[in-house]
């Protein structure tokens, strides 16, 4: 299509404005071939007739539609020209507050002269790792782009910042080394990048000042190159200067100032440090205040002296070196103020006394007459003679301000070269990032010198950027297989050549510079005639004194005055000669090396020899020549490198916050090349869209039959072809449909001109059915108006007053009529019913009192009926549960001493088991043996091998020997080789030998380290053995401790051992007491006879367990002194206790024949005679239950003791105390067991008197009974008698287990002491003979005679046994190789938790401190390494997570405090720890939680976080409503082919899938369930936030669909938390802040009732925030307005008493703090099971 057939009605062009440049207009009348003028109408309604001329070569620029307007590339815009950058550029710049934008490779960015929240860490972090293009235009993003290219291609970046004084220049090129200062942190301690960050102050100090555009201008241009190493971490830095501005130290223009770093001297001269150096105030010095601006607005020149001063010592830059730049600084103020006094009209004279000549020299050290001299007088050099001649004061004043530019121009150099060697740190540099901070363009209304090198180097880079452009264009032609045309475009050589080639403008400087007497007008004049015929030269109309130069920018005029003068830049010798003599090193040295590399030594004048030297050598010491040589080198650096440009625009002279001057940025535009980029794109396709997004934005022009082939690429060249007929208009590429100019807008205006079709189509419909609806709706209502009205009319005609009159009296009638036969059917009804409820009332009182007597008899009958029938259950209920507790004790009592002589037998199995090991050794040394002896064979058999070997290697040395002949040759060529290598072996030598000797001074630097190492390694050497010793003493004390409590414990054991006797007896005599019983009731005759019997068999029985337990003693049977003893009390109790039981049957045979006639009273008798044996049982049932508790703590408190007998050798001398000791304690227990069994004797008589006075008032209460049953009053009084008689009994039981505690205690003290004694002096044969003697006598005499009695299940006490040995091998294999996805599935969650803790319960049950100590310290290693060796492993982090936790909670739970014992089961609180207390241990469990909790989210957040943006904004969850814009050249930098399947995989329901498995994976592994609700809230949280950054960073983003998207997939996640139950996780409040954003996408933003409504929906985001999404705002078709900059000011005025964050993003690493609560495990550990497959056979369950 043509462009002029887009000329039509309503479309709008560019038109030329004085004012504002360019000005739009809207076109009224189509345009056609041939017409003379466009009828167009101004924005400001005035109407105009436009001239286009024949041929249309007139018409004026399109302007492009709204919806392309505001966007991030300039390239995306279909019309490019410059009036459409122009007003791109100030929408984003005023309108969105936007001042970065891509214009192809060049980001322009506009000074806000405001600071912006978009620089803070937060930026940086998500800008990093991002595409360029994938958010909003930014410095850091071509930060990004340079280091990407960087690590991916291997090559080395630039970044090159310009633009004009005051574009902001210096602060883009601080950010953009601060970004990767960030984003390449290196791990080092040398903290180079805040080293390289820490020169920007200096260098700005020195080198920037204050100008009429700028407070901050730099006056020189710098190239900063940042070295990566391999691990692209920054290693160092070098700088590179350019054309320091020198005349700014002598002369300043009005409102303009020297540089900061005199004013910063100045403001601190009152300070200690800088007495010295006699300043004065920054007005009272002449270099300081030619500009009569001493001071800048809001700038602390003292402060930032302080902020420089702390660089420099940053950069490691020394104290001394600090302040002999400050005496130089401060000697150039004071030469500025020495007073040059005009003597004649050829001399001048300088007065010895002026005291600022003082200062000066005092300061650097010279000799002020010789200042005084050569300052007024020059050496003149003839041909037999030196002369001396003074000089006029003006070339006097000349000659010290020369001085002060030399000293200030070398000190500018030495200052950068010592940052150089400071950012120089040891290491190979494997690549740079170079960033170029230079002057733009510059043309001011006198422009010198200066001026004309800027320009020069501006023309230089402006060719290298245009071949740099097209180098692009080509290779993305290549890519896409589209044919390359050449393009015509500006070329600049013309213009460099006019510059620097020979007979140029330099070359003619330099040339000039030569003579000693060249002026400005000869250099001039030969410009004249040298160049006049270049088309790029021409000489100014009216002035002589100037040359005007073509540049690619504009036409500049040059004045030529003062050209020669800043080229030479030259200084008498004389004052050279001065400065070498200064005695300070600082000074000197500058001038002593300017003498090595300067060829120029003064102005030397010689008479009489006009000949003139060659010019090669003096060319090569003029500034022009130098900058050019300077600016060839880093052409050449910058192409080596991949460029990357940023051009800064200063948006207006005034300095206003987003104020856009449309004149200054136009003319910026020009000179910075942003135009003719456009240029160049326009010439070619600007407009590059891929399949995919052409389909999805024009698919509303597509036919139905096009939509319904699959394939997209060949639908869009179907829809093109059909479209567009021209088919030069675009090209097809591999993935890209490229459009010329003008072609994307008329596809807009076509889709544009659909939809406003389809929407009148729409409209027409709505409208026809609103108006149908309310036809409708009127000709009802009309219908209904008409049907009253006429019946109202029919009425009136029909009805008469006669009529009327019969009607009325037909009614009264009517109702007289009706009235009584209602009344008379009323009161029939009304007699009946009142009959009904009388009889019926009647019958329901009768049958309700018969119903009460009938259940009054019955109750009393069921009252005695259930009383008797429940006393006779009980009865018989208590005489089966008695028989039956009887039965199972004593089976139980039995089968006990069957394990017990069980586990004898296992330590007999364990000792044969031990003695087959030693026989398998003993087999496999003789193996071993066997090996050997073959092994010496195969040596043998070798060594004649070898043999055979040297021969045949002998005649290959033959071989080689003849060939060393021929080799000579070779080898003296070689040496001819090294000899030449040699050299260069020795520069590498010398070289390393600097490199040696700086890793000495390191080394020496590390033996002091390692030495103070030492000392303090000593001290704590001193300190550990302090604490040995006192944990020794701790370990006396110890001991001493534990033999007293052996000592009470083995009283204990005597007295435990009579209770077994007294049991015994018992339980042998309740069977007999049951057979008594039955024969009391069977045979009454015969009941003597039975009684005598059962006395005979008891006392049978009892011999017989006196036998099994103590058997035949003999003399070998007794193995110590004790055991005699605790015989001795056996025996003694038996007797008692036979004793008592003769009496028991005296008194029962006495009663027997009192109550011979009394049955059912003696059968009460012998019944509570068996509740009183059956309390007494328990009693003794428990006393045996805690005398095993006692003896399985003395075998635990003697193994533990076994343990360390190799610690406390000295126990073994203290052998003979402990066996004295053993005959006193043996003498006092005889003596107390005398006493205790007169006591239990008074007890048991007191015992058996209280027997028969409950058995006489037992019968005198059922006498009672029978003869008055319902005298309650008497009953209760016997029951009130019965009950305190039983505390009376309660009371004696107490009294009783006191004594007998006393008891247990002695003996528990001396059964420790035996045991101590036995387990130290016995060997392990006696110990198992004395077990062996044991079994046997424990062994009853008949087994055959025995029934068998069913097996009691093993009870198991929650611990797993294991060796001090094994403890590597639990770790290997319940944490190190123990994976989530082996053996661990099957298992129920946090087994390996609950096993390492019954581990740790059997090293706490032997009170072994070391050894519980090691395991915890093996158990805790584990975890650290397996965690560190599995970093990235999802499920190892989420299992041993859920672990760690679970055995966090299990030493909580079993460590016997209350607080956390609440929810504990019985079993468990007897399974709680003892003897330790783990609370350190928890905190570092818990510490390493935390560490693994943290880790676990990284891995998570690591696979979460590239979803996010695809999945959550670019995914479209709602087709069909979303819509794509055009890109721009930064969308397409890296053209790749990319499936559309690739493209669109990630999804919100990836997310969520993701989400699940990560939810499952938790779940399995059993973590707990607040763990996962706070791991959930924090990825929630991850989501939202990342989301919400890319929201303020991508303008296209901002759109109404965009956020009904957002919308829709939070309510997906929503829904998923439902589903999981986590609800409650507070993750759907870590979304508001998105939610909330979504919302403002979408509410109305026009009213002020619409900006009230947005500050009250969101209270979560910040003001930034919101005034950002509503600037950013972006309307994805013409339908949708842009935000008002008066409605943006109207929610900002609102929001300003809102308190929130400055800050813009959102802190995508912030955690939320970790909680780990406590949650009891219901498991019980006695009843785990170690599974086979975790290969821990070596465990034992206890």
């Amino acid at each position: 299509m043509a462009l002029s057939e887009l000329y039509t009605k309503y479309n709008r062009v560019w038109i030329s404005d004085p004012e504002e440049v360019w000005q739009s207009a809207e076109i009224l009348k189509d345009y056609k071939p041939g017409d003379d003028v466009l009828e167009l109408q101004l924005e400001n309604g005035t109407e105009m007739r436009y001239p286009v001329g024949p041929g249309s070569v007139l018409l004026p620029p399109l302007r492009n539609p709204d919806i392309l307007v505001g966007e991030n590339d300039l390239t995306a815009l279909s019309y490019l020209h410059e009036p459409a950058v122009l007003h791109n550029l100030r929408v984003r710049f005023v309108e969105s507050k936007i001042i970065y934008t891509y214009c192809g490779i060049i980001l322009v960015a506009v000074n806000p002269y405001k600071r912006l929240p978009v620089y803070g860490d937060a930026v940086i972090h998500a800008y990093s790792g991002q595409n360029l293009g994938d958010l909003d235009p930014h410095i850091f993003a071509v930060a990004e782009e340079a280091y990407k290219q960087m690590a991916r291609n291997g090559r080395n970046q630039s970044i090159i910042v310009s633009g004009e004084s005051g574009a902001g220049k210096t602060v883009s090129a601080r950010y953009a080394m601060r970004y990767f200062a960030v984003v390449s942190k290196s791990s080092s301690k040398t903290r180079v990048e805040d080293k390289v960050l820490a020169s920007n102050p200096i260098t700005e100090a020195i080198g920037n000042a204050k100008t009429t555009r700028n407070d901050n201008s730099s006056r020189f241009g710098k190239y900063t190159e940042v070295s990566f190493d391999q691990r692209f971490q920054i290693i160092g830095a070098n700088m590179r200067t350019y054309l320091l501005e020198k005349s700014r130290v002598v002369f300043q223009s009005q409102n303009e100032r020297n540089y900061h770093i005199f004013y910063q001297l100045c403001a601190c001269a009152n300070q200690p440090d800088f007495k010295h150096l006699r300043l004065l105030s920054a007005d009272q010095f002449q270099y300081t205040c030619m500009g009569e601006a001493t001071e800048i607005e809001g700038v602390d020149d003292s402060a930032d002296m302080a902020e420089t001063r702390r660089t420099f010592t940053l950069l490691g830059l020394k104290e001394d070196f600090l302040f002999d730049v400050f005496k130089v600084l401060a000697a150039i103020l004071h030469l500025g103020n020495v007073t040059i006094k005009s003597v004649s009209g050829e001399k001048s004279a300088v007065s010895v006394s002026d005291a600022h000549l003082a200062v000066f020299c005092e300061l650097v050290c010279v000799d002020a007459e010789s200042v005084c001299r050569w300052l007024c007088h020059r050496r003149l050099v003839l041909m037999a003679e030196t002369v001396v001649k003074p000089v006029p004061a003006e070339r006097a004043v000349n000659a010290r301000d020369a001085l002060a530019k030399h000293i200030y121009a070398h000190l500018f150099d030495c200052v950068i070269r010592r940052i150089n060697t400071a950012l120089k740190v040891p290491g190979k540099q494997h690549s740079f990032i170079g960033v170029l901070d230079i002057y733009g363009f510059e043309t001011f209304d006198v422009n010198s010198f200066e001026q004309f090198c800027i320009n020069y180097a501006n023309e230089k880079l402006q060719h290298q950027f245009n071949l740099h452009v097209f180098k692009l264009e080509q290779e993305e032609y290549m890519k896409e297989d589209i044919p390359w045309t050449l393009i015509d475009f500006y070329d600049n050589q013309p213009v460099i050549d006019l510059i620097e080639a020979k007979m140029g403008i330099l070359d003619l400087l330099d040339e000039e510079c030569l003579f000693p007497q060249g002026t400005d007008q000869n250099w001039l004049q030969k410009l004249y005639n040298y160049l006049g015929s270049n088309p790029l030269f021409d000489k100014p109309r009216l002035s002589n004194q100037a040359f005007v130069i073509e540049h690619f920018a504009d036409k500049v005029e040059y004045q030529c005055k003062g050209f020669l003068e800043k080229n030479r830049d030259t200084l008498y010798e004389e004052l050279l000669d001065i400065m070498k003599t200064s005695k300070l090193a600082l000074l000197a040295d500058f001038f002593k090396e300017e003498a090595k590399t300067s060829a120029v030594k003064g102005i030397r004048v010689k008479a009489a020899t006009p000949g003139v030297k060659p010019a090669n050598k003096q060319l090569r010491t003029t500034v022009g020549d130098k900058f050019r040589s300077s600016l060839h080198m880093l052409m050449e650096t910058l192409n080596g490198t991949t460029p990357h440009y940023v051009r800064c625009i200063k948006p207006n002279d005034d300095k206003q916050p987003f104020e856009y001057d449309s004149k200054r940025v136009v003319q910026q535009l020009r000179a910075c090349g942003v135009l003719e980029t456009i240029h160049i794109s326009a010439q070619s396709y600007p407009s590059r869209w891929t399949y995919t997004e052409f389909y999805s934005r024009y698919s509303i022009l597509m036919t139905q039959t096009e939509l319904l082939v699959n394939e997209k690429k060949q639908t869009c060249k179907t829809v093109l072809q059909r479209l567009i007929p021209d088919s030069d208009q675009y090209k097809f590429g591999r993935t890209k449909i490229f459009f010329r100019a003008g072609q994307v807008a008329y596809l807009e205006k076509l889709r544009l001109d659909r939809l406003r079709g389809a929407c009148i189509t729409l409209q027409k419909h709505v409208r026809g059915w609103s108006q149908r609806r309310r036809f409708l709706r009127m000709r009802s209502a009309a219908i209904t108006l008409q049907q009253y009205i006429r019946g109202q009319k029919r009425i009136r005609q029909t009805v008469t007053a006669a009529a009327l009159k019969q009607a009325w009296a037909a009614m009264v009638i009517q109702k007289h009529c009706r009235g009584y036969l209602v009344r008379k059917i009323y009161k029939l009804v009304l007699a009946a019913t009142v009959t009904l409820q009388a009889y019926t009332r009647g019958w329901l009182a009768r049958k309700h009192y018969r119903k009460l007597v009938e259940e009054q008899k019955a109750v009393v009958l069921q009252k005695y009926a259930r009383a008797w029938l429940v006393r006779r259950r009980f009865q018989t209920m208590r005489r089966l549960v008695l028989n039956v507790q009887l039965s199972f004790r004593v089976q139980q009592l039995r089968k006990k001493l069957e394990e017990q002589g069980k586990e004898n037998r296992g330590l007999m199995e364990r000792l044969t088991g031990l003695a087959n090991a030693h026989s398998h050794g003993l087999d496999k040394l003789h193996a071993l043996e066997a090996e050997l002896s073959k092994s010496a064979n195969e040596r043998a058999f070798l060594e004649k091998q070898e043999k055979r070997t040297k021969e045949e290697a002998n005649q290959v040395i033959s071989q080689l020997q003849i060939q060393n002949a021929s080799l000579g040759e070779e080898k003296k060529a070689v040496e001819i080789r090294f000899t030449e290598s040699t050299q260069e072996m020795r520069d590498k030598f010398s070289e390393l030998q600097r490199k040696l000797q700086v890793d000495l001074e390191n080394e020496e630097r590390l033996r002091k380290i390692a030495e103070n190492n030492l000392e303090l390694q000593r001290d704590d050497s001193g300190r550990e053995v302090e604490a040995v010793k006192l944990e020794n003493r701790i370990l006396r004390e110890e001991k001493f401790r534990l033999q007293a409590q052996l000592e009470e414990e083995t009283q204990v054991n005597v007295d435990l051992q009579e209770q077994v006797a007294q049991l015994t007896k018992h339980v042998k005599v309740l069977p007999e007491l049951r057979k008594e019983l039955h024969n009391i009731q069977t045979q009454k005759n015969e009941q003597e006879r039975r009684t005598r019997e059962q006395t005979h068999q008891a006392k049978v029985k009892m011999n017989l367990i006196t036998r099994q337990l103590l058997g035949d003693r003999t003399t070998e049977d007794i193995l110590s002194t004790a055991e005699s003893s605790e015989d001795t009390e056996d025996d003694g109790n038996l007797l008692f206790a036979f004793e008592g039981l003769q009496k028991a049957t005296r008194v029962m045979e006495t009663q027997l024949r009192e109550q011979k006639e009394g049955f059912e009273s003696r059968v009460e008798t012998v019944s509570f005679k068996m509740e009183h044996l059956q309390r007494e049982n328990e009693q003794l049932q428990n006393l045996f239950q805690e005398k095993k508790d006692v003896n399985e703590n003395i075998r635990q408190e003697v193994a533990r003791l076994a343990a360390e007998n190799m610690v406390i050798p000295e126990l073994k001398q203290q052998v003979s105390e402990l066996h004295r000791q053993k005959q006193e304690l043996e003498t006092q227990q005889q003596e107390q067991t005398s006493q205790m069994m007169g006591h239990v004797e008074e007890v048991s008589a007191k015992l058996q008197g209280d027997l028969e006075e409950e058995s006489s008032r037992c019968r005198l209460f059922e006498q009672q009974l029978e003869e008055v049953e319902w005298q309650k009053e008497e009953l209760q009084r016997r029951l009130e008698e019965v009950q305190e008689e039983k505390e009376q009994l309660h009371k004696q039981q107490q009294a009783e287990q006191e004594a007998k505690s006393k008891l247990r205690q002695e003996a528990s003290r001396l059964n420790a002491e035996n045991m101590d004694l036995e387990e130290q002096l016995d060997m392990k044969e006696r110990s198992i003979k004395k077990l062996q003697d044991r079994v046997r006598a424990l062994q009853p005499p008949d087994k055959a005679n025995q029934k068998a009695v069913p097996a009691v299940p093993r009870e198991y006490l929650g611990m797993l046994e294991y060796r001090r040995e094994d403890e590597p091998r639990i770790i290997q294999n319940l944490i190190l190789v123990l994976r989530p996805r082996g053996v661990v599935v099957n298992m129920i969650p946090g087994l390996a938790a609950h096993l390492l803790f019954m581990c740790i319960r059997h090293a706490d049950y032997l009170n072994d401190g070391a050894k519980l100590k090691s395991l915890m310290h093996a158990i805790i290693t584990g975890l650290k390494q397996v965690i560190m060796d599995h970093q990235e492993d999802f499920d190892v982090l989420s299992f041993w997570l859920s672990n760690t936790c679970h055995l966090l909670n299990g030493l909580k739970q079993y460590s016997g405090e209350e607080e956390f014992m609440k929810h504990n089961t019985v079993r468990q609180n007897k399974n709680c720890l003892t003897n330790f207390d783990l609370s350190e241990h928890r905190q570092v469990f818990s510490d390493l939680a935390i560490r693994i909790y943290q880790q676990f989210i990284a891995v998570m957040e690591k696979v979460l976080t590239p979803m996010i943006v695809p999945g959550m904004l670019e995914h479209e969850s709602l087709q069909g409503i979303s819509s794509v814009k055009p890109p721009g050249l930064r969308k397409r930098s890296n053209s790749v082919c990319v499936s559309e399947d690739t493209a669109e995989a990630c999804s919100v329901g990836s997310i969520l899938q993701l989400l699940s498995g990560f939810h499952g994976t938790m779940m399995q592994h059993g973590m707990d369930p607040e763990l996962i609700r706070q791991a959930v809230r924090q990825l929630f949280y991850l989501l939202g936030s990342t989301c919400l950054n890319s929201i303020l960073l991508r303008k296209d983003m901002c759109s109404c669909r965009k956020g009904m998207q957002i919308r829709c997939n939070i309510s997906y996640l929503e829904e998923w938390l439902k589903e999981k139950g986590l609800q409650g996780s507070s993750a759907m409040e870590t979304l508001l802040p998105l939610s909330q954003a979504a919302q403002l996408l979408q509410v109305n933003k026009t009213t002020d009732g619409d900006a009230k409504e947005i500050m009250d929906r969101c209270p979560e985001l910040s003001p930034v925030q919101i005034v950002k999404i509503l600037n950013s705002y972006t309307p994805i078709d013409d339908f949708e307005k842009r935000v008002a900059s008066s409605f943006v000011r109207k929610v900002q005025a609102l929001l300003q008493e809102r308190e929130g964050s400055t800050q813009l993003m959102v802190d995508t690493q912030y955690r939320f703090q970790a909680t780990f609560p406590f949650s009891p495990s219901p498991q019980a550990l006695e009843l785990l099971q170690v599974p086979s497959s975790l290969q821990l056979s070596f465990l034992t369950r206890i």
